[in-house]
């Protein structure tokens, strides 16, 4: 080999080795059988491709290490996939980390109906075709006092299955102040415009009254709606007329009331100790015709959709030929029912569902835990950062109860040189644990809230190996 060549970078470009050649070593073989033919292929490719563009970088040792560098290339990319994290950012239902965590009786029944065919849709008593609300349905008429229920995959698509068969070309009246966003620019307007229907704002702001509601009924009017503001809230000078007054002035006027309660819980949870929330079935005793609610938030359970009250309403909501597009799977509704059994047992709830548990959590549990952890935390981050026990204030999330605080404990992660690149490298290397940890940073900490700590030695296993972890 001439040195010319060498310098160039030229004569090296021969000893790349071609991806059939890669395939064949014993660590090919093995990245393939881990990963997969196609991925191994499409990333030696991509690996290969960016060594011949830069030929004057190359050294033989760098040729020695392609299969390395490859394999932490297919590990990176394999790991962007959807992964188990620990949620430590102080919001128990987190939407974008999954908001509930399932409990143990619903992940059994959901692995047992994956691993063969079900009766999804056939009624074994009958030996017919059947109903797939049915299999949770007598469940949720017992627990919110509905005379009927339909499941569709998420509470907008509730609300927009009511708003399409009860609002399409019709006007809905809802108050100014109830026209929320929730996440992701997800409007209440916009819903109403894809649905088909009319909005109607009624009153103002923070002040709207029966008469209102009253003067703006024609014979145009589809539904009157109330919308829960489960994501802020109004104070000072507001009213709003009650629920049973709305549904009496829609009977009057021979229009179905809806009441979208968002997070929706089935439970008094000022028996837990926790701040007060409207049920399901408080609202339907108010007179409310149409009630939807989430089933991933505070009921605990899958992400889903859930519309209950009177029959005959349920019954043209299913008739919609919208309800196919949106219909939930077997799987969301094995999780459903395993989650609804065990509100049957109300003494025992709490231990057995983990947002309850979570929720009810006393802080000197969380402290205690802190205290314990917080050693090991400080021993393996020596020289990379100081760790520090903290007073935390939860909060519930995905809109439920937004100005009510829980106070917990957790740690405050801080790097030895402070500054906010190295704060983010420090968070990054959490990220990149081989189960993330997800906290939140504030006024130049990492906060990790230990409320929703479930498996500490998993935990520390990660903080183990912390610095092995690649920023």
């Amino acid at each position: 080999m001439k040195p010319q060549e060498n310098k160039n970078g030229k004569g090296l470009l021969r000893d790349i080795p071609s991806v059939d050649k890669l395939c064949r070593s014993d660590i090919g073989s093995r990245l393939i059988n881990q990963y997969g033919r196609t991925l191994f292929v499409a990333s030696a490719r991509e690996f290969l491709d960016k060594l011949k563009k830069d030929p004057r970088s190359l050294t033989q040792k760098k040729i020695d290490e392609i299969l390395p560098s490859l394999e932490s290339m297919m590990k990176s990319k394999d790991s962007s996939k959807m992964c188990r994290v620990f949620n430590l950012t102080g919001t128990v239902l987190h939407t974008n980390l999954g908001r509930a965590v399932l409990p143990e009786e619903a992940i059994k029944k959901v692995a047992d109906v994956m691993r063969g065919a079900t009766n999804l849709e056939y009624d074994l008593e009958r030996g017919k075709r059947g109903d797939r609300d049915e299999l949770v349905e007598s469940s949720l008429v017992r627990l919110t006092g509905a005379e009927g229920i339909t499941v569709v995959n998420n509470n907008a698509a509730a609300v927009f299955l009511a708003l399409s068969t009860f609002g399409f070309r019709k006007e809905v009246l809802v108050s100014r102040g109830e026209l929320v966003e929730i996440g992701g620019e997800f409007r209440i307007p916009d819903i109403m415009k894809r649905a088909g229907a009319k909005l109607v704002e009624v009153g103002t702001t923070n002040r709207t009254h029966l008469s209102d509601f009253r003067s703006a009924i024609t014979k145009k009017t589809g539904a009157i709606m109330k919308v829960h503001t489960s994501n802020y809230q109004i104070e000072g000078f507001t009213s709003a007329p009650e629920e049973s007054e709305l549904s009496k002035l829609a009977r009057e006027v021979g229009v179905p009331f809806i009441v979208d309660l968002g997070s929706g819980t089935l439970i008094d949870l000022e028996r837990y100790g926790l701040p007060r929330e409207i049920t399901v079935s408080q609202t339907l005793q108010n007179g409310s015709d149409i009630v939807t609610f989430s089933g991933d938030k505070l009921l605990g359970g899958p992400q889903c959709g859930i519309l209950a009250g009177r029959r005959e309403l349920i019954k043209k909501v299913k008739k919609n030929s919208l309800k196919r597009m949106v219909r939930v799977d077997k799987m969301t509704l094995a999780a459903l029912h395993s989650t609804l059994k065990l509100y049957e047992s109300p003494d025992s709830l709490s231990g057995k569902l983990p947002t309850l548990r979570f929720l009810t959590r006393p802080p000197e549990d969380v402290h205690r835990l802190v205290r314990e952890i917080v050693p090991v935390m400080s021993g393996e981050l020596d020289g990379m950062a100081r760790v520090q026990i903290v007073e935390c204030k939860s909060q519930i999330g995905s809109g439920a109860l937004p100005i009510d605080l829980l106070p917990s404990w957790g740690v405050s992660v801080v790097p030895l040189v402070p500054s906010d690149s190295r704060l983010q490298t420090l968070n990054k290397k959490f990220r990149k644990l081989a189960v993330p940890i997800i906290g939140r940073v504030s006024s130049g900490r990492l906060i990790l809230d230990f409320r929703c700590l479930d498996e500490p030695e998993l935990f520390l296993e990660q903080i183990r190996s912390i610095g092995e972890a690649t920023a």
